[in-house]
């Protein structure tokens, strides 16, 4: 009975917590609000037929969360550089091609979730058959380095959690 009336008990009670974040409000009709948003919006998800993925090493996660965040605080700070001091070096763009052991869906949606919020790259594609990921890099200075962070920075940590 309480799968059908929420099949993502988790998803729910964080969007209404989201909700509740965003309207900053404890009313008693935002939680209500909230309440009918985190009870309907999951079945969308239902009727995608979205995998169940067991996630697994949750201090994973949270190593992965705080590179996540340095990296992009260092990143910020790199465009804005590039932004205020344009005459300061020659800026170099390009696209690196990554050859990536992750295959797991949910693992590399959160692998393109960090690359687009990383401000300076953004994931361009990925062929699913060869695992061949293709991103944009604003200042490419050595594209073996990118493919190492990127292996070594989040695919390793995604392996650890997803696969």
């Amino acid at each position: 009975m309480m799968a059908r009336l929420l099949p993502y008990p988790r998803m729910s009670l964080s969007l209404l917590a989201l909700w509740l974040l965003l309207n900053q409000s404890l009313e008693a009709g935002q939680i209500a609000l909230g309440f009918v948003l985190a009870v309907i919006a999951p079945f969308t998800l239902k009727t995608l037929e979205v995998p169940r993925t067991a996630v697994r090493r949750p201090a994973a996660i949270l190593r992965l969360g705080w590179r996540v965040f340095v990296d992009i605080v260092r990143s910020n700070i790199a465009v804005a550089r590039i932004i205020l001091l344009p005459k300061q070096k020659r800026l170099t763009s390009g696209f690196v091609t990554i050859p990536l052991a992750l295959r797991n869906t949910n693992g590399m949606a959160v692998l393109a979730c960090i690359i687009t919020a990383t401000p300076g790259t953004i994931w361009v594609h990925v062929d699913p058959d060869s695992g061949q990921l293709m991103i944009h890099v604003l200042d490419l200075i050595d594209e073996d380095a990118w493919i190492a962070s990127i292996k070594n920075r989040y695919e390793s940590l995604l392996l650890e959690i997803f696969e």
